[in-house]
């Protein structure tokens, strides 16, 4: 074994150009499908966490008075679709902004009165679909005291054909950079054994098996998988450190989560598709050179 790797790593330092072209492949490769991989794994975890049960935000009408609150509290537990109630006062909402503004507030001190509305910030149940949400906002919002529902369905929506649309998406690029990948790496498979052909048939005079000759392409096609799916996964963990915060703020206000590298499996399975791939490609460019 040690010999065929010795073999195989002597081919990529004698075709470092050919063979650095396939690893930038592979791995531009790898990237593309982490990328989409990584937005369905935390696109996943958003909708997972609606799942558990979204939080929304029930606007009350100018003329609600406290007396009204059981009344109202009566009416929302009456649609069993919530599990958790807690009143916020216009008070105390105003309080809040002006400390989530304590920087850019200056406005807010001509302000006459309170033009914020009384609101109860509630937990839905689970769901199965993002029409079951807008359903059960219909159905709060159909209570007389109730001006409004927030839950996010602005941008939930969005996300929901955004997410869509990269599964679609996903898909078809996946199958087009694999594609690509591995056809560059039976072609560089092709052209190291044409370099060696000679010794290739030097080999098979003295008895050389079928299996000690392939070998070290084999290895040569795993390394190159191997050392692509590495460095796609590093580029993508080096973008991910830069632009994840931006992205877990942006979201924050609406869903409680945060967002996340890809899981240990997924990162494993992602390197090991990448060294099959390598290998795949040998086998393939082999299987037509050695009938």
């Amino acid at each position: 074994m040690t010999h065929f790797v010795k073999k195989a790593f002597a081919d990529i330092r004698s075709n470092r150009f050919l063979n650095l072209i396939t690893i930038i492949t592979i791995s531009l490769s790898i990237l593309v499908v982490s990328v989409f991989l990584l937005f369905f794994e935390n696109a996943s975890r958003v909708i997972e966490s609606w799942n558990q049960g979204g939080r929304a935000m029930v606007y009350l009408v100018d003329t609600f008075t406290m007396d009204q609150l059981p009344d109202l509290q009566a009416k929302l537990n009456g649609l069993n679709t919530i599990d958790e109630m807690d009143f916020i006062s216009k008070d105390q909402a105003l309080e809040k902004l002006k400390n989530d503004m304590s920087e850019r507030s200056a406005f807010l001190k001509t302000l006459k009165g309170n033009p914020l509305p009384d609101a109860l910030e509630i937990k839905v149940k689970a769901y199965d679909s993002f029409e079951e949400i807008q359903q059960i906002a219909k159905d709060i919002k159909a209570i007389d005291l109730v001006d409004d529902v927030e839950y996010g369905q602005g941008w939930l929506g969005k996300f929901l054909n955004i997410f869509n649309l990269f599964k679609i998406t996903g898909y078809a690029m996946c199958s087009l950079f694999f594609l690509i990948a591995l056809f560059i790496t039976a072609n560089t498979v092709r052209l190291a054994f044409y370099s060696r052909k000679l010794e290739v048939e030097i080999m098979r005079l003295v008895g050389a098996t079928e299996t000690f000759i392939k070998a070290p392409f084999y290895v040569e096609g795993l390394l190159q998988g191997l050392l692509g799916g590495v460095s796609g996964l590093i580029i993508l963990f080096t973008t991910y450190l830069m632009v994840s915060s931006g992205i877990t703020r942006n979201f924050a206000s609406y869903v409680y989560f945060d967002i996340q590298f890809l899981s240990i499996k997924t990162i494993f399975l992602i390197i090991f598709g990448s060294t099959f791939l390598g290998w795949f490609g040998c086998y393939l460019s082999l299987k037509q050179i050695l009938r």
